[in-house]
């Protein structure tokens, strides 16, 4: 059963921290304009585990604060205070997205937290401002400029909307609900900022982590290209890595095996 509490930020953003399950703590964040639904939908419940998510400012339930602290940097630090006031580190910490960007920070500047790491259909290596993120930063800037309706449909019709149409329909259905998620203003800081914005961490730290750690990803996904997911198993020493079905040839067994990679993983810590 999920339940939720209420956590103020040092600066007094109040976050929903959404949770389900019993067991240890695993801190698992979903991606940018996402919340918890996406983590639980994901969360192998089975293997023993309570799922924390700290919807970040801005996303579900949680309020968004002042928007020049909507950044990676400060999505880390609300969810480390958390852990420092509420949970017990070292623990397992994972996401799905910027939610995975979130996690290797996390595992790179707070050790301390961090036993194991779990990235999911990374979006970011260690560079800010991917191309691979230009698409979501469009979206803002449309948002930004036109009115919704408007932007919508330049974007649908423009090179990126058709491209993404051929050959990844589950990011344009993802990229084209943002131009009615509301608040429309806060999407529109979110998908701007955070596209633009990255881990802050090198390859060196990235090479440098010694934590056990599973990457999950997947084709036909231009947002969180398999090649990102790839490339950073490669580089963590003794990294897992596993291919899951995409969304968009089955989302049912996308879940199946996004469950079962985590559980086994999991197993074995």
């Amino acid at each position: 059963m999920r339940r939720a509490e209420p956590f103020e930020t040092s600066d007094g953003t109040i976050l929903n921290v959404d949770m389900a399950g019993e067991g240890a703590s695993i801190i698992f964040q979903h991606g940018l304009c996402g919340d918890a639904a996406q983590t639980d939908e994901a969360f192998p419940l089975e293997a023993g585990f309570r799922r924390v998510t700290i919807e970040a400012r801005g996303h579900g339930h949680s309020q968004a604060g002042n928007p020049e602290q909507l950044s990676i940097a400060t999505f880390c630090d609300d969810i480390a205070a958390y852990i420092e006031k509420s949970l017990t580190p070292p623990m397992v910490i994972g996401g799905i997205s910027m939610g995975a960007a979130i996690a290797l920070r996390l595992a790179v500047k707070r050790p301390d937290l961090v036993k194991a790491l779990i990235i999911a259909r990374p979006a970011w290596l260690t560079a800010s401002a991917p191309e691979n993120m230009s698409p979501n930063a469009e979206v803002g800037h449309l948002l930004k400029t036109l009115p919704p309706d408007h932007a919508k449909a330049a974007f649908l019709a423009g090179p990126v909307g058709v491209r993404l149409a051929a050959e990844a329909p589950d990011n344009l259905a993802s990229l084209a609900g943002f131009f009615s998620r509301t608040p429309l203003d806060v999407t529109a800081e979110l998908l701007t900022r955070i596209s633009n914005d990255g881990p802050d961490v090198t390859d060196q730290d990235v090479g440098n982590l010694t934590v056990p750690t599973l990457v999950i990803g997947h084709d036909r996904d231009s947002i969180h290209p398999l090649s990102h997911a790839r490339a950073l198993a490669e580089r963590i020493a003794g990294a897992r890595f596993v291919q899951i079905t995409p969304k968009t040839k089955s989302r049912p067994q996308y879940v199946a095996d996004f469950r079962l990679a985590m559980g086994n993983f999991l197993k074995e810590l």
